[in-house]
């Protein structure tokens, strides 16, 4: 992507009502544009992000063996009158159709991923199931804040999964947990695993997923050096214990819940009749789980864990690009001319080979101008071309969390680009 036919653009001034250094950052640096309150577009930067998050999240599902699907935002009264819901869920919005019948706009999907199983789930033959989807969610926060931390509309990944036997149900349970410390580890966030209340969910035990962030609503009791932690308001431990799991030091700190799990035993398939016939013809409740992970507000919680005073600071795993080509103006203009042509040539070969590249490319633009976009930006590496690198025949070389520059060879640079992409973040 050139800089130049890029849609968005950056915007150095900050909004007055920006509360939260995701919101600040994210659209200052053109990945989004509020609507209003709690509400966002996602422009070309951020819907790269957002992209890269949700293939990381539908990679670790597909491993669990989970299909995916996707599900109607526009949800019958009926169903949430059938689970109880609908006058006990305060933020879900309601509306009404010209033929006068009220639906509901998806908060949440149990209300129709479980009529929609029962179509499908009859016997222990066709058990365990387990779908899930990505998809935008609805929630009449009363405040919306925090930038994308907290929107009434957002996105999120929703999966279900529905079993014959607590046995089974609790094995599949302890897998999701796992494969979610493995999206969040992947996502560049150091998380806690959290047990906490079920909500309106369920009144079963669940686990809340929380990344350690100064900017978190949530105080938690967390070790330092395993992912185990415990909310602060239910904690059996103290700080500066010793950690149950690995005996490490436990420290008290913030955290931003990025994903839940709830063990919903057989709250929904109760209220929906959902059963199925046993090996030797009895009818039995289908057991129902359901895993959660808000996937905007996810890097909202990236983007408050990795930034500095100059701007984003992205993980590889989920950068809009992995590179940030700055081609630079000199004085004489046969010199810009061969510094376009060498960035041009190195674009086009990257680019070829199949390595997305994102160039600043604008012509009208100054050095430091360009310097201070790539640092708000956050993309992990930054290539420059300039007037003194030709001269050396080389590319300077910085990423984005170091101070430090290096030269590289012009030779030798599409290999180290490689080498970079590929290694381990």
């Amino acid at each position: 992507m050139r800089y130049s036919c890029l849609f968005s653009q950056t915007n150095k001034t900050a909004l007055h009502d920006t509360e939260s250094v995701n919101a600040r950052l994210l659209t200052q640096a053109g990945f989004v544009d509020q609507e209003m309150a709690g509400v966002y577009t996602w422009l070309p930067l951020g819907l790269s992000v957002m992209k890269n998050v949700e293939q990381i999240v539908r990679e670790e599902m597909n491993k669990l063996g989970a299909s995916e699907i996707f599900m109607p935002s526009l949800q019958p009264k009926e169903y949430w009158d059938i689970t109880n819901r609908w006058n006990n869920v305060d933020i879900l919005f309601k509306i009404q159709s010209q033929t006068e019948k009220q639906y509901a706009l998806g908060a949440s999907h149990e209300e129709v991923v479980t009529p929609l199983v029962q179509k499908f789930v009859h016997s222990y033959r066709d058990l365990p199931a387990v779908v899930y989807q990505i998809n935008t969610k609805f929630r009449d926060e009363l405040r919306a804040k925090s930038g994308v931390l907290r929107g009434r509309e957002f996105r999120m990944k929703d999966m279900y999964s529905f079993h014959a036997t607590q046995e089974d149900l609790t094995v599949f349970y302890e897998r999701v947990l796992r494969a979610y410390v493995d999206v969040f580890s992947r996502c560049g966030l150091n998380v806690k695993v959290v047990q906490a209340s079920g909500g309106i969910f369920t009144q079963n035990p669940s686990h809340e997923f929380q990344a350690i962030t100064s900017a978190g609503e949530d105080v938690i009791v967390a070790c330092e050096k395993c992912e185990f932690g415990q909310n602060s308001e239910v904690a059996t431990v103290q700080e500066n214990n010793a950690c149950p799991m690995c005996g490490a030091k436990l420290f008290k700190t913030k955290g931003v819940e990025v994903g839940n799990i709830f063990d919903l035993g057989t709250k929904y398939s109760d209220a929906f009749d959902l059963n199925f016939s046993t090996e030797d013809g009895q009818r039995k409740r289908v057991l129902m789980g359901c895993y959660g992970i808000g996937t905007t507000r996810l890097i909202g919680a990236i983007v408050e864990a990795s930034h500095d005073e100059k701007g984003i600071i992205w993980p590889k795993s989920v950068a809009p690009y992995p590179i940030h080509l700055v081609s630079l103006n000199a004085k004489d203009s046969v010199v810009t001319d061969q510094v376009y042509a060498t960035a041009s040539a190195l674009y086009d070969e990257c680019t070829s080979a199949g390595i997305e590249i994102f160039w600043d490319d604008r012509a009208d633009v100054s050095a430091g101008e360009k310097f201070a976009d790539a640092d708000l930006i956050g993309i992990p590496l930054r290539l420059v071309i300039s007037e003194r690198t030709l001269r050396e025949n080389a590319v300077e070389w910085k990423e984005r969390y170091l101070s430090e520059s290096k030269q590289v060879s012009l030779e030798n640079i599409r290999e180290e680009v490689e080498l970079f992409i590929h290694e381990p973040s």
